[in-house]
């Protein structure tokens, strides 16, 4: 049961595989398990590092902190690995990654994210306030279910009505909805942060690292949006939409996930100038 000591925060996680560093970031309401289907054909040719987030699974949980909090986690933990690495992140995960490579570009030697909720940047175009505000108020509602000690119904409301849509928490497996469950309070201390779905556009002008960012056509328009401004603010990155694929094709799609970042990696590796 791996443990290290990364920015004064204890975090938990699970190794796997020999190669490169590949560092996975999960998301909001989940925790290292959430990239279990597809950590399995990444140790093939990986060193696959899982962690989880502060305030998430096995890691310290007294303390969310803000996102920066998170991204100086995440680099000292890629700094205890003693290597720079891939990092992958999905949803809020993929926002904690942005913002640790545009900041320490040493530590991140390519960057996969996935529908980061920048809404900063969707909210420049007046078309998606309505859209935008509505998913404030949801956000809202579900911190007032937890607040009342409704975790359930906070964590179901959350995945209807923001992540995937009517129905989608009785598909889910049960493990992931008690960990959702459990990552309930976390994502409400996470949402205290006012800069938590901000970031600044000229900042991802720094990131000079291989960038994959990508998105499916079944998520909310506003992901395609985010997508796109960050497809164009980041020098020479590429951006790939999943078929048939929403918030989190990771585990919907894994087969496909999996195929799409070995096929970006390999493809930075080949390109990769000899030093």
């Amino acid at each position: 049961m791996p443990r290290t000591k990364a920015n004064g925060t204890e975090l938990h996680y699970d190794e796997a595989g020999s190669g490169e560093t590949v560092v996975l970031v999960h998301g909001s309401w989940s925790d290292r398990n959430n990239w279990l289907p597809v950590i399995p054909a990444l140790t093939e040719s990986c060193r696959v590092i899982a962690y989880d987030r502060r305030g998430h699974g096995l890691s310290q949980r007294d303390i969310v902190g803000t996102r920066r909090d998170q991204e100086e986690d995440l680099g000292a933990l890629i700094e205890n690995l003693g290597a720079a690495a891939t990092v992958i992140g999905t949803s809020f995960g993929g926002s904690i990654a942005l913002g640790l490579a545009s900041r320490r570009p040493e530590l991140v030697s390519r960057l996969v994210v996935h529908e980061p909720p920048l809404m900063s940047i969707a909210a420049e175009d007046e078309e998606n306030w309505a859209q935008l505000g509505a998913i404030g108020v949801t956000v809202q509602e579900v911190a007032a279910l937890v607040g009342h000690g409704r975790p359930q119904e906070a964590a179901r409301k959350f995945v209807e009505e923001v992540a995937l849509g009517p129905g989608a928490w009785d598909m889910l497996p049960p493990p992931i909805r008690e960990t959702m469950i459990d990552g309930a309070a976390s994502f409400v201390a996470e949402q205290q942060d006012p800069n938590w779905a901000h970031i600044d556009v000229a900042d991802l002008a720094t990131i000079r690292c291989p960038v994959l960012v990508t998105d499916g056509d079944a998520s909310p328009p506003w992901f395609r949006l985010i997508t796109s401004r960050l497809g164009d603010a980041i020098q020479g990155s590429t951006t790939h939409r999943y078929p048939g694929a929403g918030h989190a094709p990771h585990l919907t799609h894994a087969e496909q996930y999996v195929s799409v970042v070995r096929e970006f990696v390999s493809r930075q590796a080949e390109t990769a100038p000899v030093v």
